[in-house]
């Protein structure tokens, strides 16, 4: 069975932040690498393509982490708990809004035999 958690966490950056705040979350890029169970964490901005018009906010984080564990550990670290605080929820935070989610790559009825 597969234990991996894939997150996606979007950013909405208060008008004229959009530099500011990328440059403060791949500030979070190099110490949550090192943590355990980390897998993929790397923060991308929105660019344009006639191929891909969905609507998203301008920043998101791609998140690999290899349980829910691991992903619920690194939520909790202070540094990220700060970030929140900081950029997010203060009132002259860089961020008008975000949305963060998990995913599993299991189908709902997934069977898969157990491996002792």
């Amino acid at each position: 069975m597969s234990s991996k958690v894939y997150c996606v966490a979007q950013f909405l950056p208060k008008e004229g932040q959009e530099k500011a705040l990328f440059k403060v979350l791949q500030s979070l890029e190099p110490n949550t690498l090192r943590e355990d169970g980390c897998i993929e964490y790397r923060v991308t901005r929105h660019i344009t393509s006639p191929f891909a018009e969905g609507n998203s906010f301008p920043i998101a984080f791609h998140e690999v982490w290899a349980d829910m564990a691991a992903f619920e550990a690194h939520c909790q670290r202070q540094e990220i708990s700060d970030f929140f605080q900081t950029y997010c929820q203060a009132e002259d935070g860089l961020a008008a809004d975000w949305n963060v989610c998990i995913y599993t790559d299991e189908p709902e009825d997934f069977d898969a035999s157990v491996f002792e």
